[in-house]
C-alpha cells in the first residue's frame, strides 16, 4: 500500500434527512439549505488543503456536497462502491413506529454479527463492504494522490471506516456522524489509522 491521507465526509442535510427518513442507495435526493450551508462551512474550513483527487458516490448529493472543491479544479471520480446502503423497500418511506421497529430489529441483526441481514430489495453490511473493497483498490492503486478527499454516506462510512481500521463491521455503531461530519484516516503505507475522529469543529461557527 501507498502513504495517503484521507479525508473521509458524509454529504450535507437533504429533506429526507432533516425528516428522518431514510433515503438509501435508491433515492437521489439533492441537499437542501441547510446541506449547501454546510457543504460551505467545510469548504471554508479546508478549501487549504491540496487535494490530489476527489472521489464521490454516484448519487449528487455528494457531489453537491464538495462541489466547490471540484471548481477549484480538483479532478474527481464517481465510484459506486462509495454510494450508500440500499434499504430496499424502506428508502424513502415515512417514519412511524414500524418502520422505526424494523429498522432496530435490522440493525440489532448487525450488531450482533449478522452481517448478511437486509431488508427486502435492499443490502446487507457485507454486501456494501464488498463492493467497498473495490472502490478502495482503485483508490490505493493511485500512489500520486496522497491527499484525498472522499465523500459518502452514513451507514456507508460507518461501514467504510470498519473495513479501514479492521473492525468487524458489527462495530459500524461505534462511529458516531452526523451530515458534513469529518473523519481523517491516514494510512502510512501498511495499515490506516484515524487522525481525526467524528470531527464537526467546521460546522460550529454559524
Amino acid at each position: 500500500m501507498t502513504k495517503k491521507t484521507l479525508y473521509i465526509v458524509r454529504h450535507g442535510q437533504t429533506d429526507l434527512n432533516k425528516l428522518g427518513i431514510v433515503q438509501g442507495r435508491g433515492k437521489d435526493t439533492d441537499l437542501n439549505d441547510e446541506g449547501r450551508s454546510q457543504a460551505n462551512q467545510f469548504y471554508q474550513a479546508y478549501k487549504n488543503v491540496a487535494f490530489d483527487k476527489i472521489y464521490i458516490s454516484a448519487l449528487k448529493r455528494t457531489q453537491q456536497s464538495v462541489q466547490q472543491f471540484i471548481d477549484l479544479g480538483i479532478p474527481y471520480e464517481k465510484l459506486t462502491g462509495l454510494d450508500e446502503l440500499a434499504w430496499g423497500i424502506y428508502e424513502g418511506k415515512e417514519s412511524t413506529p414500524e418502520t422505526k421497529a424494523a429498522f432496530l430489529q435490522l440493525v440489532r441483526d448487525w450488531v450482533s454479527g449478522n452481517l448478511d441481514s437486509k431488508f427486502e430489495g435492499g443490502e446487507s453490511p457485507n454486501d456494501v463492504q464488498a463492493r467497498q473493497r473495490e472502490a478502495l483498490d482503485i483508490i490505493m492503486a493511485k500512489p500520486e494522490e496522497e491527499t484525498v478527499l472522499i465523500c459518502m454516506h452514513g451507514r456507508a462510512m460507518r461501514l467504510f471506516l470498519c473495513l479501514l481500521t479492521g473492525k468487524p463491521a458489527s462495530d459500524a455503531e461505534d462511529f458516531p456522524h452526523q451530515n458534513l461530519v469529518l473523519y481523517k484516516v491516514e494510512c502510512d503505507g501498511e495499515k490506516f489509522k484515524i487522525a481525526d475522529f467524528n470531527n464537526a469543529e467546521h460546522l460550529k461557527h454559524h
